[in-house]
């Protein structure tokens, strides 16, 4: 089953987020991709947020488990403490080479807090976690949840 390892990065009252548009359809979702063959999920995870953002960041804590109905698979969501630098797609990032055609493009940002009941985001139930994560704190043991639907 295919994995992937997300990162849930605050600052400032912010959330970082990928901004997709892909064919006609708009949707926000955490920065992270797949699990490469005979690689850790912190390992992806670092590497995800690389590629996607240049950002340092640091202390990765896993917090949700999130089982996704295929093709997706389970996704790791890593709790990430935001170093340094500015949100932008790394020169040799796949995600890049995507954009070009116009079709299919990434955007990596900062979203308010405030904001993110009212965006599409790829899953309601990890959405819903993360709000109440950032407003209550986040859950100190993993917590597996099923998504039913990716929107």
């Amino acid at each position: 089953m295919k994995s992937a390892a997300r990162a849930i990065i605050i600052h400032n009252d912010n959330l970082l987020v990928m901004k997709r548009e892909k064919f006609g359809d708009l949707y926000y979702t955490l920065i992270g991709g797949h699990v490469e063959m005979n690689e850790s999920t912190e390992k992806a995870l670092l590497r995800e947020v690389h590629e996607e953002t240049m950002l340092h960041v640091a202390n990765p804590r896993l917090v949700f488990i999130e089982r996704t109905p295929a093709p997706y698979g389970n996704q790791y969501v890593y709790l990430v403490d935001y170093i340094s630098g500015v949100p932008m797609l790394h020169q040799n990032a796949d995600e890049r080479h995507i954009n070009k055609g116009g079709v299919n493009i990434y955007t990596p940002m900062w979203v308010p807090l405030s904001d993110l009941p009212k965006l599409n985001f790829r899953t309601e139930e990890l959405k819903q976690r993360i709000i109440a994560g950032a407003k209550s704190g986040f859950p100190t043991q993993v917590e597996e949840f099923t998504t039913s639907s990716v929107g």
